[in-house]
Protein backbone atom coordinates (compact mmCIF):
# COMPACT_ATOMS: atom_id res chain seq x y z
CA UNK A 1 0.00 0.00 0.00
CA UNK A 2 1.32 3.22 -1.00
CA UNK A 3 1.17 6.61 1.12
CA UNK A 4 -0.39 8.56 -1.30
CA UNK A 5 -3.84 9.21 -0.23
CA UNK A 6 -6.87 11.11 -0.90
CA UNK A 7 -7.35 14.53 0.91
CA UNK A 8 -10.52 15.02 1.23
CA UNK A 9 -13.46 12.46 2.19
CA UNK A 10 -13.53 9.55 4.24
CA UNK A 11 -10.38 7.78 5.15
CA UNK A 12 -9.15 4.21 5.07
CA UNK A 13 -8.07 2.26 8.07
CA UNK A 14 -5.89 -0.92 8.40
CA UNK A 15 -4.80 -2.92 10.77
CA UNK A 16 -2.55 -5.84 9.80
CA UNK A 17 -1.34 -8.38 12.40
CA UNK A 18 -0.99 -5.57 14.53
CA UNK A 19 -0.22 -6.10 18.50
CA UNK A 20 0.78 -3.42 21.08
CA UNK A 21 1.96 -3.93 24.78
CA UNK A 22 2.70 -1.19 27.42
CA UNK A 23 6.26 -0.51 28.52
CA UNK A 24 6.49 -2.54 31.74
CA UNK A 25 3.72 -4.97 30.84
CA UNK A 26 4.22 -9.08 30.40
CA UNK A 27 0.80 -9.67 27.95
CA UNK A 28 0.02 -7.79 25.08
CA UNK A 29 -3.09 -5.18 25.19
CA UNK A 30 -3.77 -6.47 21.50
CA UNK A 31 -2.23 -9.37 20.02
CA UNK A 32 -2.18 -9.84 16.15
CA UNK A 33 -5.22 -7.57 15.21
CA UNK A 34 -6.52 -7.39 11.22
CA UNK A 35 -9.45 -5.20 10.98
CA UNK A 36 -9.98 -2.84 7.80
CA UNK A 37 -12.45 0.18 7.85
CA UNK A 38 -13.13 1.54 4.30
CA UNK A 39 -13.34 5.24 3.78
CA UNK A 40 -16.98 6.91 5.35
CA UNK A 41 -17.81 3.66 7.12
CA UNK A 42 -19.34 4.54 10.82
CA UNK A 43 -18.02 1.69 12.86
CA UNK A 44 -19.03 1.22 17.01
CA UNK A 45 -16.24 -0.42 18.86
CA UNK A 46 -17.62 -2.47 21.71
CA UNK A 47 -16.09 -4.81 24.38
CA UNK A 48 -15.69 -5.38 27.97
CA UNK A 49 -13.54 -3.10 29.78
CA UNK A 50 -9.77 -3.64 29.27
CA UNK A 51 -10.35 -5.25 25.91
CA UNK A 52 -7.73 -3.01 24.31
CA UNK A 53 -10.39 -0.31 22.41
CA UNK A 54 -8.57 2.68 24.08
CA UNK A 55 -5.37 1.05 23.23
CA UNK A 56 -6.29 0.82 19.30
CA UNK A 57 -7.97 3.94 18.96
CA UNK A 58 -4.78 5.65 20.40
CA UNK A 59 -2.88 4.04 17.91
CA UNK A 60 -4.77 5.27 15.34
CA UNK A 61 -4.87 8.44 16.40
CA UNK A 62 -0.96 8.19 16.22
CA UNK A 63 -0.40 9.17 20.13
CA UNK A 64 0.85 5.80 21.78
CA UNK A 65 4.74 6.98 21.59
CA UNK A 66 7.38 4.99 20.73
CA UNK A 67 9.85 2.41 21.80
CA UNK A 68 10.13 3.96 25.63
CA UNK A 69 6.38 3.98 25.97
CA UNK A 70 6.07 0.18 24.47
CA UNK A 71 5.97 -2.45 21.80
CA UNK A 72 4.77 -2.65 18.61
CA UNK A 73 4.65 -5.60 16.15
CA UNK A 74 2.56 -5.53 12.68
CA UNK A 75 1.07 -2.57 11.01
CA UNK A 76 -1.45 -0.02 11.84
CA UNK A 77 -2.05 2.59 9.00
CA UNK A 78 -4.02 5.27 8.07
CA UNK A 79 -4.52 5.93 4.10
CA UNK A 80 -1.74 4.02 3.62
CA UNK A 81 0.59 5.36 6.29
CA UNK A 82 1.45 5.00 9.83
CA UNK A 83 -1.26 7.49 11.75
CA UNK A 84 2.04 9.49 13.10
CA UNK A 85 1.72 10.92 9.20
CA UNK A 86 -1.71 11.61 9.09
CA UNK A 87 -2.27 14.06 12.06
CA UNK A 88 -3.84 16.44 9.54
CA UNK A 89 -6.81 14.02 8.46
CA UNK A 90 -7.25 12.26 11.97
CA UNK A 91 -9.34 14.23 14.68
CA UNK A 92 -9.52 12.28 17.99
CA UNK A 93 -11.54 13.44 21.45
CA UNK A 94 -10.19 11.12 23.97
CA UNK A 95 -11.78 9.64 27.46
CA UNK A 96 -10.33 12.48 29.48
CA UNK A 97 -11.07 16.21 28.07
CA UNK A 98 -8.98 18.14 30.74
CA UNK A 99 -6.23 16.34 28.18
CA UNK A 100 -7.31 17.98 25.29
CA UNK A 101 -7.82 21.56 26.73
CA UNK A 102 -5.04 23.77 25.33
CA UNK A 103 -6.25 27.47 25.17
CA UNK A 104 -8.06 29.70 28.14
CA UNK A 105 -10.84 30.57 25.94
CA UNK A 106 -13.07 28.51 24.83
CA UNK A 107 -13.18 29.85 21.00
CA UNK A 108 -9.24 30.14 20.93
CA UNK A 109 -9.71 26.22 21.77
CA UNK A 110 -11.66 25.16 18.96
CA UNK A 111 -9.70 27.77 16.62
CA UNK A 112 -6.31 26.01 17.40
CA UNK A 113 -6.75 23.37 15.41
CA UNK A 114 -7.86 24.63 12.36
CA UNK A 115 -4.69 27.31 12.85
CA UNK A 116 -2.43 24.39 12.99
CA UNK A 117 -4.33 23.17 9.62
CA UNK A 118 -3.67 26.50 8.30
CA UNK A 119 -7.31 27.14 7.54
CA UNK A 120 -7.66 30.65 6.11
CA UNK A 121 -8.43 33.19 9.08
CA UNK A 122 -11.71 34.51 7.19
CA UNK A 123 -12.98 30.68 7.43
CA UNK A 124 -12.40 29.85 10.96
CA UNK A 125 -14.45 31.50 13.31
CA UNK A 126 -17.48 30.76 11.16
CA UNK A 127 -16.45 27.27 12.08
CA UNK A 128 -15.89 28.03 15.20
CA UNK A 129 -19.38 29.02 15.93
CA UNK A 130 -20.77 26.65 13.95
CA UNK A 131 -19.35 23.47 15.75
CA UNK A 132 -20.06 24.85 19.07
CA UNK A 133 -23.40 25.55 17.82
CA UNK A 134 -23.65 21.74 16.91
CA UNK A 135 -22.05 20.13 20.51
CA UNK A 136 -24.66 21.93 22.42
CA UNK A 137 -21.74 24.41 23.70
CA UNK A 138 -23.34 27.79 24.36
CA UNK A 139 -20.74 30.15 25.96
CA UNK A 140 -19.24 33.34 25.01
CA UNK A 141 -16.45 32.50 22.90
CA UNK A 142 -14.36 34.17 25.20
CA UNK A 143 -15.46 31.87 28.36
CA UNK A 144 -12.80 30.52 30.15
CA UNK A 145 -11.97 27.31 29.50
CA UNK A 146 -11.01 26.31 33.44
CA UNK A 147 -14.45 26.96 34.74
CA UNK A 148 -15.84 24.06 32.42
CA UNK A 149 -17.44 21.00 34.03
CA UNK A 150 -16.05 17.82 32.66
CA UNK A 151 -19.14 17.76 30.39
CA UNK A 152 -18.30 21.08 28.95
CA UNK A 153 -15.09 20.04 28.10
CA UNK A 154 -16.03 16.87 26.13
CA UNK A 155 -17.90 18.82 23.98
CA UNK A 156 -15.24 21.54 23.45
CA UNK A 157 -12.92 19.05 22.67
CA UNK A 158 -15.42 17.68 20.25
CA UNK A 159 -15.96 20.84 18.61
CA UNK A 160 -12.27 21.38 18.42
CA UNK A 161 -12.36 18.16 16.11
CA UNK A 162 -15.70 19.06 14.20
CA UNK A 163 -14.26 22.25 12.83
CA UNK A 164 -11.31 20.50 11.28
CA UNK A 165 -13.48 18.55 9.22
CA UNK A 166 -11.15 15.37 9.56
CA UNK A 167 -11.38 12.31 7.29
CA UNK A 168 -11.36 10.23 9.75
CA UNK A 169 -12.87 10.75 13.65
CA UNK A 170 -12.14 8.80 16.40
CA UNK A 171 -14.30 9.01 19.83
CA UNK A 172 -13.75 7.24 23.04
CA UNK A 173 -16.25 7.13 25.04
CA UNK A 174 -17.47 10.80 23.85
CA UNK A 175 -20.94 11.20 25.94
CA UNK A 176 -19.34 9.27 29.00
CA UNK A 177 -19.68 12.61 31.30
CA UNK A 178 -22.93 14.18 29.60
CA UNK A 179 -26.36 14.73 30.63
CA UNK A 180 -29.17 12.86 28.73
CA UNK A 181 -29.59 16.16 26.54
CA UNK A 182 -26.14 16.25 25.70
CA UNK A 183 -25.95 13.15 24.70
CA UNK A 184 -28.38 12.92 22.11
CA UNK A 185 -26.94 16.34 21.20
CA UNK A 186 -23.73 15.18 20.75
CA UNK A 187 -24.57 11.80 18.88
CA UNK A 188 -26.76 14.22 16.49
CA UNK A 189 -23.60 16.50 16.05
CA UNK A 190 -21.79 13.73 14.94
CA UNK A 191 -23.96 12.11 12.28
CA UNK A 192 -24.73 15.11 10.73
CA UNK A 193 -20.61 15.60 10.30
CA UNK A 194 -19.63 12.33 9.11
CA UNK A 195 -22.84 12.33 7.31
CA UNK A 196 -22.02 15.65 5.63
CA UNK A 197 -18.56 15.17 4.88
CA UNK A 198 -18.17 11.52 4.48
CA UNK A 199 -15.78 10.90 7.06
CA UNK A 200 -14.93 7.52 8.77
CA UNK A 201 -16.23 7.03 12.05
CA UNK A 202 -14.60 5.14 15.07
CA UNK A 203 -16.46 5.85 18.45
CA UNK A 204 -16.10 3.70 21.70
CA UNK A 205 -18.87 3.74 23.50
CA UNK A 206 -21.03 1.24 26.59
CA UNK A 207 -23.88 3.05 25.81
CA UNK A 208 -24.88 0.56 22.79
CA UNK A 209 -27.94 1.90 22.13
CA UNK A 210 -27.66 5.58 21.55
CA UNK A 211 -24.62 5.04 18.50
CA UNK A 212 -26.84 2.34 16.74
CA UNK A 213 -28.66 4.46 14.83
CA UNK A 214 -26.12 6.34 13.64
CA UNK A 215 -23.66 3.87 12.25
CA UNK A 216 -23.11 0.85 9.90
CA UNK A 217 -21.15 -1.88 11.33
CA UNK A 218 -20.33 -2.98 15.06
CA UNK A 219 -17.19 -4.78 15.97
CA UNK A 220 -17.08 -6.67 18.92
CA UNK A 221 -13.94 -7.12 20.99
CA UNK A 222 -13.61 -9.84 23.44
CA UNK A 223 -11.57 -9.66 26.57
CA UNK A 224 -8.37 -10.85 25.34
CA UNK A 225 -8.75 -8.75 22.37
CA UNK A 226 -9.97 -10.82 20.31
CA UNK A 227 -12.81 -9.48 17.10
CA UNK A 228 -15.84 -11.84 17.76
CA UNK A 229 -17.99 -10.17 16.02
CA UNK A 230 -17.95 -7.95 12.62
CA UNK A 231 -21.17 -6.68 10.86
CA UNK A 232 -24.31 -5.01 10.96
CA UNK A 233 -25.36 -3.44 13.63
CA UNK A 234 -28.58 -5.13 14.15
CA UNK A 235 -27.61 -8.71 12.83
CA UNK A 236 -24.33 -8.69 15.40
CA UNK A 237 -27.07 -7.75 18.35
CA UNK A 238 -29.34 -10.61 17.51
CA UNK A 239 -27.01 -13.00 16.08
CA UNK A 240 -24.49 -12.73 19.37
CA UNK A 241 -26.83 -11.20 21.75
CA UNK A 242 -25.78 -14.30 24.37
CA UNK A 243 -22.31 -14.30 23.75
CA UNK A 244 -21.80 -10.36 23.56
CA UNK A 245 -23.96 -10.81 26.81
CA UNK A 246 -21.45 -13.28 28.11
CA UNK A 247 -18.37 -10.69 27.28
CA UNK A 248 -19.82 -7.48 29.37
CA UNK A 249 -21.71 -5.59 26.51
CA UNK A 250 -24.62 -3.76 27.36
CA UNK A 251 -27.24 -5.26 25.29
CA UNK A 252 -30.24 -3.00 24.32
CA UNK A 253 -33.36 -4.39 25.58
CA UNK A 254 -31.53 -6.29 28.19
CA UNK A 255 -32.53 -6.46 31.85
CA UNK A 256 -31.28 -3.98 34.47
CA UNK A 257 -29.49 -6.01 37.22
CA UNK A 258 -31.05 -5.90 40.40
CA UNK A 259 -29.85 -5.80 43.90
CA UNK A 260 -30.85 -7.67 47.17
CA UNK A 261 -30.48 -5.04 50.54
CA UNK A 262 -29.51 -5.85 54.11
CA UNK A 263 -29.07 -2.38 55.91
CA UNK A 264 -27.77 -2.33 58.71
CA UNK A 265 -27.55 0.10 62.07
CA UNK A 266 -28.76 3.57 62.92
CA UNK A 267 -28.75 6.61 59.89
CA UNK A 268 -27.23 9.19 61.83
CA UNK A 269 -26.41 12.71 60.22
CA UNK A 270 -22.73 13.21 59.41
CA UNK A 271 -22.69 16.27 57.46
CA UNK A 272 -25.47 19.34 56.81
CA UNK A 273 -25.52 21.83 54.70
CA UNK A 274 -27.83 24.94 54.30
CA UNK A 275 -27.78 27.78 52.19
CA UNK A 276 -24.56 26.65 50.64
CA UNK A 277 -23.19 28.19 47.56
CA UNK A 278 -20.95 26.41 45.26
CA UNK A 279 -18.93 27.81 42.52
CA UNK A 280 -21.81 29.97 40.29
CA UNK A 281 -24.22 29.41 42.87
CA UNK A 282 -22.26 31.37 45.37
CA UNK A 283 -22.83 34.06 42.97
CA UNK A 284 -26.65 34.20 42.94
CA UNK A 285 -26.83 32.50 39.41
CA UNK A 286 -28.15 29.30 40.92
CA UNK A 287 -30.11 28.39 44.07
CA UNK A 288 -28.31 27.62 47.05
CA UNK A 289 -28.37 23.92 48.85
CA UNK A 290 -29.59 22.37 51.33
CA UNK A 291 -29.02 18.83 52.74
CA UNK A 292 -28.05 16.61 55.04
CA UNK A 293 -25.59 13.50 54.38
CA UNK A 294 -26.53 10.68 57.01
CA UNK A 295 -24.78 7.35 57.37
CA UNK A 296 -26.23 4.18 55.87
CA UNK A 297 -27.81 6.09 52.91
CA UNK A 298 -27.08 7.00 49.17
CA UNK A 299 -27.30 10.28 47.92
CA UNK A 300 -27.28 10.80 44.00
CA UNK A 301 -26.63 14.15 42.51
CA UNK A 302 -28.32 14.81 39.34
CA UNK A 303 -28.38 17.95 37.19
CA UNK A 304 -27.40 19.67 33.84
CA UNK A 305 -23.64 20.30 32.34
CA UNK A 306 -22.67 23.00 34.00
CA UNK A 307 -25.17 23.30 37.14
CA UNK A 308 -21.75 22.55 40.04
CA UNK A 309 -22.44 19.09 40.62
CA UNK A 310 -18.30 18.11 40.51
CA UNK A 311 -17.76 21.65 42.95
CA UNK A 312 -20.67 20.61 44.91
CA UNK A 313 -18.48 16.65 45.51
CA UNK A 314 -15.12 18.73 46.03
CA UNK A 315 -17.00 21.32 48.51
CA UNK A 316 -18.78 18.29 50.37
CA UNK A 317 -14.94 16.42 50.62
CA UNK A 318 -13.53 19.13 52.32
CA UNK A 319 -11.39 20.29 49.43
CA UNK A 320 -12.62 23.41 48.28
CA UNK A 321 -13.88 26.43 50.48
CA UNK A 322 -18.07 27.15 50.25
CA UNK A 323 -18.95 30.01 48.24
CA UNK A 324 -21.71 30.74 51.05
CA UNK A 325 -23.90 29.22 53.37
CA UNK A 326 -22.41 26.41 55.98
CA UNK A 327 -21.20 23.26 55.51
CA UNK A 328 -20.63 21.24 58.99
CA UNK A 329 -19.96 17.65 60.38
CA UNK A 330 -21.47 16.48 63.45
CA UNK A 331 -20.27 16.15 66.80
CA UNK A 332 -19.88 12.14 66.40
CA UNK A 333 -18.38 12.88 62.55
CA UNK A 334 -15.71 15.75 63.02
CA UNK A 335 -12.24 15.43 65.14
CA UNK A 336 -12.43 16.12 68.79
CA UNK A 337 -11.73 19.72 69.36
CA UNK A 338 -11.51 21.01 66.02
CA UNK A 339 -13.65 22.85 63.54
CA UNK A 340 -16.67 21.21 62.38
CA UNK A 341 -16.41 22.57 58.81
CA UNK A 342 -14.37 20.07 56.67
CA UNK A 343 -12.22 22.30 54.67
CA UNK A 344 -10.43 23.59 57.94
CA UNK A 345 -9.64 19.46 58.43
CA UNK A 346 -6.02 17.84 58.24
CA UNK A 347 -5.54 15.70 55.73
CA UNK A 348 -5.15 12.48 57.92
CA UNK A 349 -8.52 13.57 59.59
CA UNK A 350 -10.12 13.79 56.47
CA UNK A 351 -8.71 10.33 55.07
CA UNK A 352 -10.08 8.36 57.50
CA UNK A 353 -13.47 10.45 57.44
CA UNK A 354 -14.56 11.21 53.96
CA UNK A 355 -12.78 9.52 50.93
CA UNK A 356 -13.07 11.27 47.20
CA UNK A 357 -13.05 9.79 43.82
CA UNK A 358 -12.58 12.70 41.49
CA UNK A 359 -14.51 13.01 37.91
CA UNK A 360 -10.69 12.40 36.31
CA UNK A 361 -9.19 9.47 37.99
CA UNK A 362 -5.64 10.27 37.20
CA UNK A 363 -5.76 13.44 39.27
CA UNK A 364 -5.22 11.12 42.32
CA UNK A 365 -2.91 8.50 41.19
CA UNK A 366 1.01 8.87 43.11
CA UNK A 367 2.06 5.18 42.97
CA UNK A 368 3.69 3.16 39.98
CA UNK A 369 1.66 0.24 40.41
CA UNK A 370 -1.88 -0.21 41.32
CA UNK A 371 -0.97 -2.23 44.24
CA UNK A 372 0.88 0.42 46.01
CA UNK A 373 -1.77 2.94 45.11
CA UNK A 374 -4.41 0.75 46.98
CA UNK A 375 -1.87 0.62 50.09
CA UNK A 376 -1.72 4.45 50.39
CA UNK A 377 -4.58 5.84 52.27
CA UNK A 378 -4.20 2.26 54.96
CA UNK A 379 -0.44 2.77 55.18
CA UNK A 380 -1.42 6.46 55.94
CA UNK A 381 -3.72 5.41 58.61
CA UNK A 382 -1.06 3.07 59.94
CA UNK A 383 -3.00 -0.05 58.98
CA UNK A 384 -0.72 -2.99 60.09
CA UNK A 385 1.07 -4.94 57.38
CA UNK A 386 -1.35 -8.12 57.49
CA UNK A 387 -4.60 -6.19 57.56
CA UNK A 388 -3.11 -4.04 54.61
CA UNK A 389 -2.69 -7.02 51.99
CA UNK A 390 -6.22 -8.17 52.90
CA UNK A 391 -7.54 -5.11 52.02
CA UNK A 392 -6.18 -5.00 49.07
CA UNK A 393 -6.79 -8.07 47.75
CA UNK A 394 -10.04 -7.78 48.50
CA UNK A 395 -10.68 -4.81 46.19
CA UNK A 396 -8.36 -6.30 43.72
CA UNK A 397 -10.48 -8.78 43.18
CA UNK A 398 -13.98 -7.92 43.48
CA UNK A 399 -13.45 -4.82 40.65
CA UNK A 400 -11.60 -7.31 38.50
CA UNK A 401 -8.24 -5.69 38.65
CA UNK A 402 -6.20 -8.70 39.69
CA UNK A 403 -4.04 -9.51 36.89
CA UNK A 404 -2.97 -5.62 36.95
CA UNK A 405 -1.35 -5.42 40.45
CA UNK A 406 1.84 -4.62 39.34
CA UNK A 407 0.61 -2.26 36.35
CA UNK A 408 0.94 1.34 36.60
CA UNK A 409 -1.86 3.18 37.17
CA UNK A 410 -1.70 5.66 34.13
CA UNK A 411 -1.35 2.40 31.29
CA UNK A 412 -4.90 1.48 32.42
CA UNK A 413 -8.22 1.48 30.24
CA UNK A 414 -10.17 4.52 31.62
CA UNK A 415 -12.90 1.85 33.02
CA UNK A 416 -10.02 0.28 35.18
CA UNK A 417 -8.77 3.58 35.80
CA UNK A 418 -12.37 4.44 37.39
CA UNK A 419 -12.54 1.19 39.04
CA UNK A 420 -9.11 1.50 40.60
CA UNK A 421 -10.03 5.19 41.51
CA UNK A 422 -13.10 3.93 43.11
CA UNK A 423 -10.99 1.43 45.12
CA UNK A 424 -8.54 3.78 46.39
CA UNK A 425 -11.43 5.69 48.06
CA UNK A 426 -12.95 1.94 49.94
CA UNK A 427 -9.36 1.02 50.87
CA UNK A 428 -9.29 3.60 53.66
CA UNK A 429 -13.03 2.79 55.00
CA UNK A 430 -13.96 6.60 55.54
CA UNK A 431 -17.43 7.04 56.99
CA UNK A 432 -18.61 8.88 54.15
CA UNK A 433 -17.35 8.67 50.38
CA UNK A 434 -17.96 11.39 47.66
CA UNK A 435 -17.82 9.60 44.09
CA UNK A 436 -18.04 11.68 40.83
CA UNK A 437 -19.05 9.58 38.01
CA UNK A 438 -18.55 6.08 39.47
CA UNK A 439 -19.07 4.00 36.47
CA UNK A 440 -17.50 5.75 33.84
CA UNK A 441 -16.26 3.48 31.17
CA UNK A 442 -18.06 0.34 33.13
CA UNK A 443 -19.02 -3.33 31.08
CA UNK A 444 -22.10 -4.70 31.93
CA UNK A 445 -19.97 -6.83 34.65
CA UNK A 446 -17.94 -4.60 36.04
CA UNK A 447 -21.14 -1.92 36.44
CA UNK A 448 -22.92 -4.73 38.37
CA UNK A 449 -19.78 -5.70 40.92
CA UNK A 450 -19.27 -1.69 41.67
CA UNK A 451 -22.99 -0.92 41.89
CA UNK A 452 -22.94 -4.07 44.22
CA UNK A 453 -19.69 -3.09 46.36
CA UNK A 454 -21.15 0.76 46.85
CA UNK A 455 -24.48 -0.95 47.93
CA UNK A 456 -22.64 -3.37 50.56
CA UNK A 457 -21.05 -0.37 52.04
CA UNK A 458 -23.89 1.99 52.00
CA UNK A 459 -25.55 -1.32 53.76
CA UNK A 460 -23.07 -1.49 55.93
CA UNK A 461 -23.17 2.25 57.01
CA UNK A 462 -21.02 4.34 54.93
CA UNK A 463 -22.85 7.06 53.47
CA UNK A 464 -22.03 7.35 49.61
CA UNK A 465 -22.83 10.66 47.45
CA UNK A 466 -22.63 10.17 44.13
CA UNK A 467 -22.37 12.98 41.53
CA UNK A 468 -23.92 10.67 38.44
CA UNK A 469 -25.88 10.59 34.88
CA UNK A 470 -26.35 6.95 35.03
CA UNK A 471 -30.34 6.38 35.25
CA UNK A 472 -29.86 2.57 36.25
CA UNK A 473 -27.45 3.26 38.66
CA UNK A 474 -29.63 6.21 40.47
CA UNK A 475 -32.58 3.81 40.32
CA UNK A 476 -31.61 0.87 41.85
CA UNK A 477 -29.19 2.87 44.21
CA UNK A 478 -29.99 6.17 45.67
CA UNK A 479 -31.84 7.06 49.06
CA UNK A 480 -31.97 10.40 48.33
CA UNK A 481 -31.55 12.56 45.10
CA UNK A 482 -30.33 16.03 45.31
CA UNK A 483 -31.50 17.44 41.90
CA UNK A 484 -29.18 21.02 40.93
CA UNK A 485 -31.25 23.58 38.65
CA UNK A 486 -29.53 24.03 35.11
CA UNK A 487 -27.14 27.12 35.11
CA UNK A 488 -28.13 29.94 33.05
CA UNK A 489 -25.39 33.08 32.27
CA UNK A 490 -26.35 36.76 32.75
CA UNK A 491 -26.90 38.51 29.51
CA UNK A 492 -23.83 40.50 29.59
CA UNK A 493 -22.11 37.08 29.85
CA UNK A 494 -23.48 35.67 26.92
CA UNK A 495 -22.60 39.23 24.46
CA UNK A 496 -19.00 39.12 25.93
Amino acid sequence: MTESAPQHGGAAVRAEGWSWRHAGRRDWALSDLDLAIEPGERVLLLGPSGAGKSTLLHGLGGVLGGADDGDERGRLLVDGARPERRRDRIGMVLQDPDSQVILSRVGDDVAFGMENLRVPRADIWGRVSRALDLVGLRTPLGHDTSALSGGQKQRLALAGVIAMNPGLILLDEPTANLDPEGVREVRDAIAEVAARTGATLVVIEHRTEVWLPVVDRVVVMDAAGRIIGDGDPDAVIERQRAELLGAGVWVPGAPTPTLERHRQGAQVPLLTARDLGVGRAATGLAATIDVEIRSGRATAVVGPNGAGKSTLALTLGGLLVPGSGRLEAASGFAPARRPVEPIAWRSRELLSRIGSVFQDPEHQFLAATVRDELAIGPRALKQDAATIARTIDDLLSRLRLEHLADANPYTLSGGEKRRLSVATALAAKPRLIILDEPTFGQDRRTWEELVKLIAEIVDAGTAVVAVTHDEPFVSLLADDVLELPAWEPRPAEVAS
